[in-house]
């Protein structure tokens, strides 16, 4: 398994916490998240998709370069039906050591 960079370390364990800036500053100002289907544009945009998903806790499995990017599979488990839910597959298909600037959320 490769190591994740230190973005994509720090964006797992801020994610599993309520929110704080320290967790949108991981965005670039016109970053997109792509979840469940939907497209959310920007930091106003990633805000209100982060008030509508419960907090989860995230189980690293495996993390691997790829074409698009690093892939990063979690195990993720919560308050929300199905939980836990193994093969979560998470795709920081652009970012640098400062900002993520694409994530594809998808099974």
């Amino acid at each position: 398994m490769t190591e994740a960079p230190e973005i994509i370390r720090r964006y797992f364990e801020l994610a599993g916490r309520p929110d704080t800036d320290a967790y949108f500053a991981l965005f670039a100002d016109d970053a997109v998240v792509e979840d469940e289907g939907r497209t959310y544009r920007g930091i106003a945009a990633i805000r209100d998709w982060r008030g509508e998903v419960p907090l989860v806790r995230y189980e690293i499995t495996d993390v691997e370069d790829a074409a698009e990017g690093t892939v990063v599979t979690t195990t993720i488990s919560g308050d929300f039906p199905g939980s836990p839910f193994a093969g979560l597959r998470y795709r920081f298909e652009e970012y640098d050591a400062d900002r993520i600037r694409r994530l594809r959320i998808a099974p």
